[in-house]
Order: C-alpha cells, then sequence, then structure tokens
C-alpha cells in the first residue's frame, strides 16, 4: 500500500464511479482494476464538482 493520502473522499469516488458507469469495475475488483481513462474522468469529474461548490459560495 502506497503512503499516498487521498484527496477524494471514498464516497465521492463511489458516487462518480457510479454516475459514470465504473462503479461494478470498482466492487468486483477494487480501484486499481479501472482504467487511466476512467480514472481521469473520475477526476475531471470531481474538479467539476469542486469548481460549482466553490462558485456557489
Amino acid at each position: 500500500m502506497s503512503g499516498r493520502r487521498s484527496i477524494m473522499s471514498d464516497s465521492l469516488k463511489t458516487e462518480i464511479a457510479k454516475e459514470l458507469g465504473v462503479y461494478e469495475t470498482v466492487r468486483g475488483g477494487g480501484w486499481g482494476e479501472v482504467s487511466s481513462r476512467d480514472c481521469g474522468n473520475i477526476v475531471k469529474k470531481a474538479i467539476e464538482i469542486a469548481e460549482r461548490s466553490v462558485g456557489a459560495q
């Protein structure tokens, strides 16, 4: 296991994975089984959510 700390909460990652249709991959094999492309899409979506959150303040 890496010593890196996760910035995104597991619940946010799971919510986004469900929205993008990759949750079954996560559920079946863990986050390590998610493709780089899908991980990138998860990060993009998280950034969009964060920007909307900051913009709403």
